[in-house]
């Protein structure tokens, strides 16, 4: 498929919508993804605070939120959410060649024994919608309760979105990475 099953509604509509319902809050983006939530204001509305929380006030570092996410984008196959925390998981610190070996999971060379935890947590809860004790233990020596819960619903949060995005069909805007090459 390489239409969109909704289209994303018009720049103009989106920017009037915004105002309508977060008033000095608005943004002025253009993203494919914000211009079809449009279509269900309600909807959009309700996620912001969630995806405002998780991106810009949990206290999960952003590095691993990063890489987390990009974990999930890549086991749902979403390369729209893949690409567009490319740019946002090098801006908060994640190198290219880290980001390359996102696809190749946590038992690729080169993660810290961390971020090999940290990715066979999403793994888990991608496949089973629960964490493992070992896994749990591992993360609970580094994060607190508040950022275990925070990881928990980032990458819920974000399994939502790719699932949204894939079955939407939402097309990248032009100039947006796409998925590295796998090995």
């Amino acid at each position: 498929m390489t239409d969109p099953r909704i289209s994303p509604v018009a720049v103009d509509a989106y920017h009037r919508l915004e105002r309508e319902l977060f008033g000095d809050e608005a943004l002025t983006g253009t993203a494919h993804v914000s211009r079809t939530w449009a279509h269900s204001p309600g909807l959009t509305k309700a996620q912001r605070p969630l995806q405002n929380y998780l991106l810009g006030q949990s206290p999960l570092p952003a590095r691993d939120r990063e890489l987390a996410i990009l974990r999930v984008a890549w086991l749902s196959q979403c390369e729209y959410a893949f690409g567009q925390h490319v740019r946002m998981g090098g801006a908060a610190g994640l190198t290219p060649e880290e980001i390359e070996r996102v696809p190749q999971g946590p038992a690729a060379e080169g993660w810290t024994e961390f971020q090999s935890t940290l990715l066979r947590a999403v793994d888990e809860l991608h496949a089973h919608g629960r964490l493992t004790e070992p896994i749990w233990t591992a993360l609970a020596k580094t994060y607190d309760e508040a950022q275990l819960l925070d990881l928990i619903a980032v990458i819920g949060r974000y399994w939502t979105v790719a699932a949204m995005l894939n079955t939407v069909n939402v097309q990248p805007e032009p100039g947006l990475p796409t998925f590295p090459p796998t090995r």
